[in-house]
């Protein structure tokens, strides 16, 4: 994913759309005509130099921060059909529903945390010059069953860096579902030229920690009670794979 920093956007009028549009995820134009300021004509301008850059497209009527994510991919085991494909905007609400109901059968700080962050800011995806922030999900007929996060600063220091959360909900486990996420978002950071992804988790979710094993991820450290849960001290292992 291309940095803002490099993005040309040539008149302060088309940066303040862009960065309207990518803070609010997914907005009518007349209604960011209309808080902009921006005569009409003039925002109409601006607007097609950015779809036409790839910065900005338009889909259902509202604009949206242009992200290049690939195709929707389709699955079918034994007894389940489900897609894998790039989250949009109206995926916040079955996202945060997913990350919570899974956060509540095995504890895993980290998610709720990214759940709490883009339920307050109501925006899903996030690229500007300080982070990017992607999803994919998982479907079951149109309803979210598991996502794989990503996170990434855009701080020179730690943009080979990204942190990751994945999840599916537990009557739909079994199925690879949770594998194909994965390897969906560790291919994303790949081709966006992230060299290593981390994740932190309770040292009691074991079966989160077995899963990342079982996919080649490397404990890197223990930091010793640093959760306390339900009255009691709890490590986090914090782990990683290199791309």
């Amino acid at each position: 994913m291309e940095s803002t920093d490099t993005l040309e956007f040539g008149h302060e009028d088309r940066q303040a759309i862009y960065e309207y549009v990518e803070r609010h995820g997914a907005v009518e134009p007349d209604d960011a005509q209309d808080h902009l300021g921006i005569n009409p004509s003039g925002f109409r301008h601006h607007v097609a130099i950015l779809k036409r850059d790839g910065q900005l497209e338009e889909r259902e009527g509202t604009l949206r921060v242009t992200i290049d994510a690939g195709a929707e991919e389709e699955y079918v085991s034994e007894s389940l059909e489900f897609h894998i494909r790039p989250a949009r905007q109206e995926d916040l609400t079955g996202i945060v529903g997913a990350i919570r109901q899974v956060a509540s059968e095995k504890t895993y700080i980290e998610a709720e945390s990214v759940a709490d962050e883009i339920d307050h800011q109501d925006t899903l995806l996030r690229h500007n010059e300080l982070e990017s922030r992607m999803f994919f999900v998982a479907t079951v007929e149109d309803e979210v069953v598991g996502w794989v996060h990503l996170y990434a600063p855009e701080l020179e220091k730690l943009s080979h860096t990204a942190e990751l959360t994945v999840g599916v909900l537990e009557e739909y486990r079994g199925h690879g579902i949770g594998s194909h996420l994965l390897a969906r978002g560790l291919e994303w950071a790949g081709v966006n030229g992230y060299e290593r992804v981390y994740q932190s988790v309770p040292s009691t979710n074991e079966e989160a920690i077995a899963f990342l094993e079982e996919h080649d991820w490397a404990t890197e450290a223990i930091r010793e009670d640093h959760y306390k849960l339900n009255g009691h001290y709890v490590d986090e292992v914090m782990m990683a794979v290199d791309l």
